[in-house]
């Protein structure tokens, strides 16, 4: 049986992800216990799992530390990694959104020049240069974009938006919808095709679980 090392993402993400694979038979009992330790395995199964923060489980799938990744599919547009997406796993849904004071709907609506602030650049510029052919000055934040607008850093941010209550605590409104985001299942291009039997195998006993 073929050795996979799977990467997932830290967090909610990784308990949602590991629900998912032991119903689909793919259980790791070691993540269970309460340790420092980052990587674990199920030597029945010959599989590795280990945790990463999210925009790394596309570098570990890429470079071929990991076979097979889960992760959100905004960090997979924004890192724009070399690796197949072969599964939605449903689940971590929310959207990617534009989002600022209702004053800034008419600017977006006549493509105006505006200032946009994002932790997801990339996903920001493709969004107004690809698709809606609108000319913005993309500024890079780390930490609470909602605060662009409320101190004029930028007229409006582009960021991922569940509920919307932080929003609207700050006097700001979803203003268009730039695409859904879910969890999704990623594999090493080396890997599909050097382990291709194993891999198609667990693709498939989690759709099937997933189905289920």
């Amino acid at each position: 049986m073929e050795e996979l090392t799977i990467a997932l993402t830290k967090g909610r993400l990784a308990d949602k992800t590991m629900e998912l694979f032991t119903k689909a038979g793919f259980s790791c009992e070691e993540m269970k216990e309460d340790t420092r330790r980052l990587i674990f395995h199920n030597k029945e199964q010959n599989l590795n799992f280990f945790l990463s923060k999210g925009p790394d489980v596309p570098t570990y799938v890429e470079r071929g530390a990991a076979d097979i990744g889960v992760v959100g599919s905004d960090i997979i547009l924004e890192e724009k990694r070399r690796a197949y997406e072969v599964l939605d796993l449903g689940f971590g849904r929310c959207r990617m959104c534009v989002a600022g004071p209702e004053s800034a709907r008419e600017r977006l609506q006549h493509h105006e020049m505006i200032r946009v602030a994002s932790k997801y650049p990339n996903i920001a510029r493709d969004y107004f240069y690809h698709e809606k052919h609108q000319t913005v000055d993309i500024i890079k934040l780390n930490g609470s974009v909602e605060l662009g607008p409320v101190v004029g850093l930028s007229d409006v941010i582009v960021d991922i938006v569940e509920t919307g209550s932080t929003l609207r605590a700050n006097g700001l409104d979803v203003l268009e919808t730039v695409c859904d985001i879910s969890a999704r299942m990623i594999v090493n291009q080396v890997s599909m095709q050097m382990k291709q039997e194993r891999i198609r195998e667990l693709i498939l006993a989690v759709r099937k679980a997933l189905e289920s």
